[in-house]
């Protein structure tokens, strides 16, 4: 029985032994072969680059300045046949960890060996030359055992008695020195270079500016001359626009006029027909009501009036027969009394004097009445003095012949002076001594 081995470009595959005890051995690089079980021996090489960091620590140079030297080392087996097979023979069953420790090994003793020959400032200043001596020296070394040095880079070197720092600073002053030297030289040369230019472009300034001016001024001028013709072609674009629009706007103004007009026209068709509705709405809910309620009233105040005037008349016939019955009535009282008076005035005119003092005779209880009636409302009365007595008794006195007068016709003085001519006097004084006396 077997079994079949794949294998990839990065990797060898080395099969060795067979069942008929052959010694030969078989490389396969990126292929596949076949091997029997328990007699045949099958095992791997890796072919991809390995990175190596050799370093040489305070190694003495060809002048006794100790130096510490890193690089970078890019190794790999050869898959050429004879090599690969030497590489094989070397290491063949090892871990890739002890192949790069041995090639490393290699490398730094080569790197030691060198850095031993060269002084300080051949492998500080040439790095490049130093690295390629290095890998001249370690390539057939390496080579024998089946390994190519793809690279070798020098890393870092530097030392611990400040050697390098002391180069550098020498070679910094010095290249300072040199850096300000011609810093100042460059600076003088640019001075004279640029005052040389700044002339020149005053010069060009100002030319260029009274050119500039020049320009200005024709421009200004051109440009007057154009906005003069410009503003006047804008005055009469202007002009020509604003009465055109005018024109527009009186057009717009006829036809919106026009438009209002019938408009008008058809609001007040709207209103005569609304107002004919309205009409004969009226006509129908208050004119026809209103004309036929006015009638009712009518006819009812005339029948009213009919007998307000009936009985008018009658109340009119009526009260002009009573008036005429009482006048008829008034004139035969009248009469009546007219005559009464005449046979009385007839009378007392037969009779004479005496028949008037019969007349003021009955008439002075009424006078008393008359004059006594304020009296008798009165509670009490009381007089002060002789004087107010007598003067209040004296004009109760003098008013009894105007109240005879008032109720009879007749002046009791005159009667009196006609009945009894030489007592006039002393009745009248007779009274004026009685007195009254009030407490």
């Amino acid at each position: 029985m077997g079994n079949i081995h794949t294998v990839g470009p990065n990797e060898a595959l080395i099969v060795s032994g067979s069942c008929f005890g052959s010694t030969q051995k078989r490389t396969i690089v990126g292929g596949w072969a076949w091997a029997w079980w328990l007699v045949t021996d099958v095992q791997r090489i890796s072919l991809e680059v390995m990175t190596l960091n050799p370093m040489c620590e305070y190694v003495e140079t060809a002048q006794g300045v100790p130096l510490t030297v890193t690089g970078v080392a890019q190794c790999k087996i050869m898959n050429e046949d004879e090599l690969l097979t030497t590489a094989c023979e070397q290491f063949l069953g090892k871990t890739v960890k002890e192949i790069k420790m041995t090639i490393l090994q290699t490398l730094e003793g080569h790197l030691r060996a060198i850095l031993g020959t060269l002084t300080v400032e051949e492998v500080y200043k040439d790095r490049d030359q130093f690295a390629g001596l290095v890998r001249e020296v370690a390539a057939p070394d390496v080579g024998r055992m089946g390994i190519e040095i793809l690279s070798f880079t020098i890393k870092d070197v530097y030392d611990d008695v400040q050697y390098l720092a002391s180069l550098g600073k020498a070679q910094t002053a010095a290249v300072k020195r040199d850096a300000d030297i011609g810093v100042a030289q460059a600076n003088r040369d640019a001075g004279i270079q640029e005052a040389e230019c700044e002339k020149t472009a005053m010069d060009v300034k100002y030319a260029m500016d009274t050119r500039i001016e020049d320009n200005a001024r024709m421009y200004k001028l051109q440009k007057a001359q154009f906005d003069q013709e410009v503003n006047t072609a804008k005055a009469e674009s202007a002009l020509a626009y604003e009465l055109q629009a005018a024109k527009i706007k009186q057009k717009i103004r006829n036809e919106e006029i026009q438009i209002e007009v019938v408009e008008r026209r058809k609001q007040i068709e709207v209103e005569q027909q609304e107002i004919m509705r309205r009409e004969e709405e009226l006509v129908a809910t208050v004119r026809l009501p209103a004309e036929a309620e006015a009638y009712r009233l009518q006819t009812i105040a005339e029948g009213k009036r009919t007998q307000t005037v009936e009985a008018a008349k009658a109340d009119g016939e009526r009260i002009k027969v009573l008036g005429l019955a009482e006048a008829h009535a008034i004139g035969d009282v009248g009469k009546a009394d007219a005559e009464r008076m005449l046979a009385k005035a007839k009378v007392y005119k037969q009779y004479g004097d005496a028949a008037i003092m019969a007349l003021v005779l009955e008439a002075l209880p009424k006078i008393a009445a008359e004059i006594s009636a304020p009296l008798a409302k009165t509670d009490e009365i009381v007089l002060v003095g002789d004087n107010g007595t007598t003067g209040e008794i004296a004009r109760l006195a003098g008013a009894i012949p105007p109240a005879v007068r008032t109720l009879t016709g007749l002046d009791l003085a005159q009667v009196l002076k006609r009945l009894h001519p030489s007592e006039e006097l002393s009745s009248s004084s007779g009274l004026k001594k009685k007195e009254v006396t009030a407490c």
